[in-house]
Formats: structure tokens, sequence, C-alpha cells
């Protein structure tokens, strides 16, 4: 990646909340994860709550070799360097997420789980979450949709959506008319297999439903970044980010509250 790209994809996570970087996956670690992914889907029991996520098997690094390797692969690690996201680092476990053949649509939602603190306000991203696609996907067999820019404003669909994952989405009705509508403004991004796509924690997102008869299979992996000010960072810093309380209290909410601003 040269310096004009890698700054143009961190202009496009800070406006749009999300970027693809192709190619990140050698051909060789590709298939090895995929059957990996595929011998630990066989030996899982679908919980009947994530229905719309399909499989949803958590691995942790320490446990499983790919998984390990992949939580510190070079190429990724690079990616975030020249992204001036070095200072992120993974959780140390992955999800493998599926769309089964045939499988439902995944319901709008977005992750943030920190809406009380200040820096929900942040212009720069703070969590984020890395998709590595096992399988060349599309809007057919499922790909991903968001909305842009609504990791920093608020939208009509912020105050009208179902509470996400175990807080509620997860128990809502198949036909749900808001939770799995499109949006005007939705962009589906396609991905080939072995790129990744990055994504802010607080973007509205969901997923098609997959049309084919094949799995198309994702591995997710978590990433944090210290709670201060990035070193690429040159832009104002909101005031109520200037002022924040380090020590502060902030209750873990997933629901956006008055920090969200229109």
């Amino acid at each position: 990646m040269t310096p004009e790209v890698a700054l143009e994809k961190r202009e496009q996570m800070i406006e749009d909340g999300f970027c693809v970087i192709d190619d990140v996956l050698t051909a060789e670690f590709l298939q090895e994860l995929h059957d990996e992914s595929e011998r630990l889907i066989a030996g899982h029991v679908e919980p009947d709550d994530v229905v719309y996520q399909g499989q949803h098997v958590n691995v942790h690094g320490n446990d499983n070799p790919y998984i390990k390797r992949l939580l510190e692969w070079q190429p990724s690690r690079e990616a975030l360097e020249q992204l001036g996201f070095g200072d992120f680092q993974a959780s140390g476990g992955i999800i493998i997420l599926t769309k089964e053949a045939g499988g439902p649509p995944l319901y709008w939602h977005q992750d943030w789980m920190r809406w009380n603190d200040p820096l929900s306000c942040a212009p720069w991203p703070q969590t984020i979450f890395l998709n590595y696609y096992l399988t060349d996907t599309d809007r057919e067999n499922g790909c991903l949709k968001v909305i842009p820019g609504t990791h920093r404003k608020r939208i009509d669909f912020h105050d009208i959506l179902v509470p996400a994952h175990e807080q509620g989405a997860r128990f809502i009705d198949a036909d749900h008319p808001i939770m799995f509508s499109d949006h005007p403004d939705q962009v589906d991004i396609c991905a080939k297999a072995g790129s990744l796509v990055m994504a802010d924690a607080r973007l509205l997102h969901a997923a098609h439903n997959n049309l084919t008869d094949v799995r198309r299979t994702l591995i997710l992996a978590w990433h944090n970044r210290p709670n201060t000010v990035p070193d690429y960072w040159d832009r104002e810093i909101p005031e109520v980010i200037a002022n924040r309380d380090e020590d502060g209290n902030y209750p873990m909410s997933r629901i956006p509250g008055d920090l969200l601003a229109r």
C-alpha cells in the first residue's frame, strides 16, 4: 500500500466508517483458514438465538494455532501501521460468522458499547472490527451493507432500531419491517476472498441474506486502541473529549444517547 492509498483508506475510515484492503491473506493461508473454519463449524451446535448471525463460533488465539497466526498476521499489522492505526490491539479472540446456504439476513445494528462515554464523539475510530472474508462475497451470498457516516452522525434509524444482539435484536421476527429493511443511503461492501473489511464499531451495518446453496464465511476480530488522541490527529479535538475525565464512571450502553448528534 502506498502512502497515498493508506491516507485515503484512513480518511475513509474517519469520514465513512469503513474501508476495504484487498489481498491481505495469501492463497495458502486463506485455504488453511477455510479448512480450519469448516472443521470448527462441523463440531459446533448453532444456538437458536444467533440464527441471524449464522454459525457463531468463538475461538481464542491461544487455543488455536491458525487463529493465533491470524491475530499476529504481519500483513494485517502492516496495514494498520500504514493507516496510522498501529496502536490498535486485537482482543485475543475471533468469531467465525457465516451466512448458511439460504440463510436469513443480519439485522441493522452497531456494536459500540460506550455511548455514555465522551469518546463516543471521537472523529477518529476507537474500536474497530476486522472482517477476513474466506469466500468471494457479494449481495447474492450475503455481503455486509453499511450506512456511511452513521458512526458520527445520528439518523432516523438510531431512534427506531431494536437494541443490538442479546439486548433484543436476536429475538425479533424474521419479517421485522425496520431491522431487515433497506436504507436509501446504504452501501454494499463486496469483498474478494482474502480481503480485509475494516469498520468502526459505531457504524450502522447489517448483511444481506444468502441466496446461494453455498456457505459464506468470515472471521471477525475486534481491535481497540487507548483512550487517547491518535498521534496522526492534527485537527480540532472535540471539546467534550478534551474535557473528558479519564477517571470518570461511564456506564456501558449499546444505545446511542445525546452524544450522537444529528
